[in-house]
């Protein structure tokens, strides 16, 4: 019996450890990128992506969340996406407008979450459609950049043509969450009465 506790606890950490590799594949991804070899960075990116498919699956099929995979999946996520933008930017393969308003919604919605817990009233934060919608924007973008760099390819037509509507999902997103927090931090904290 003991045993099978200890097999239920490693299957239940299985989730997390394939986050942490997700976490461990972003400076590989970005290193392979600033290294010129395009190629093996798509293929580490595309390994992160499909790993966050993976631990999301198992967490949900078989009953594996943990509280430390809650926070574990979304820091990976970000770190990554926001790590690629960052990189990307830095070495003007997309405009620097576009990295600013994805690192800045990031930093806003991350700062919110930390005001409202120091003030004692923590709030809840699960994803929103909008929000799904825009991170498999992002997700697709940088996918489609690091794909035609791979292949050699004029980046132009993605950046042309997707750049302005990240940047509309991502400032709607953005506004989407600001609300959301907004709403709860102006209910009454629990347990007060107004004077």
């Amino acid at each position: 019996r003991l045993g099978r506790l200890e097999l239920d606890a490693e299957e239940r950490n299985l989730p997390n450890l394939i986050s942490l590799m997700r976490l461990l594949l972003v400076p590989l991804t970005v290193w392979l990128y600033i290294s010129e070899a395009p190629a093996a960075a798509f293929a580490a990116f595309l390994a992160a992506g499909i790993s966050d498919g993976i631990d999301g699956f198992l967490a949900r099929r078989f009953g594996w969340r943990t509280r430390l995979g809650a926070y574990l999946d979304p820091l990976a996520d970000k770190t990554l996406v926001v790590s690629v933008f960052l990189t990307l930017g830095f070495l003007k393969v997309i405009p620097a407008w576009l990295v600013i308003i994805v690192v800045s919604r990031d930093v806003l919605i991350v700062g919110a979450v930390v005001l409202a817990r120091l003030i004692d009233q923590p709030v809840r934060v699960s994803p929103l459609m909008l929000s799904k919608v825009n991170t498999a924007a992002q997700l697709g973008y940088i996918i489609a950049v690091l794909g035609l760099a791979a292949a050699e390819s004029s980046l132009a037509p993605v950046v042309d043509y997707g750049t302005i509507p990240v940047a509309l999902l991502t400032v709607l997103s953005g506004a989407a969450y600001l609300h959301a927090w907004l709403r709860h931090m102006a209910e009454q904290p629990h347990g007060e009465t107004k004077p």
